[in-house]
């Protein structure tokens, strides 16, 4: 029997759940949000995994259960690495596939960023979420789902 592919969302700051939840619907996959527990709610639909508000709890979850072929949706670079290395498709909330090659520059631009920062120097923020970008995502994440159907 052919285990159901699973997809988990880094889901306390992700802006595309109900895109995420209404593209999953049309594919054979269990769709897994997981969040800290000071995200909680008790209209949460199933599929939701709540772990302890540490910081990086999220993300070990996520590293711990996601397997080769599994799909996650993070904007966490940090987290893209420890998954792009396990051969798990990652997929960011503006809609670009993180691949395993690309993962030592994004590193090292995050690295030089947070350099920037220590040194008291101001970086340029990530633009407002747009209409274009939940867009884009939606169509990437149906060609990947359709792709891996």
């Amino acid at each position: 029997m052919l285990k159901k592919r699973r997809l988990f969302v880094d889901a306390d700051a992700c802006p595309v759940k109900k895109e995420i939840e209404q593209v999953a619907a049309h594919y054979p996959v269990s769709l897994i949000f997981v969040a800290s527990y000071s995200h909680y709610s008790i209209d949460s639909a199933p599929g939701w995994i709540y772990v302890d508000p540490d910081k990086e709890a999220a993300d070990i979850y996520i590293v711990n259960h996601a397997e080769e072929g599994d799909i996650v949706v993070t904007q966490d670079m940090g987290l893209s690495s420890l998954l792009t290395h396990k051969h798990v498709y990652v997929l960011t909330p503006g809609g670009n596939l993180v691949k395993e090659k690309d993962m030592p520059n994004i590193l090292h631009r995050r690295y030089m960023s947070y350099k920037q920062l220590a040194q008291g120097n101001r970086i340029k923020g990530p633009k407002p979420f747009s209409l274009k970008d939940r867009q884009r995502f939606c169509r990437s994440l149906e060609n990947l789902l359709s792709q891996l159907s």
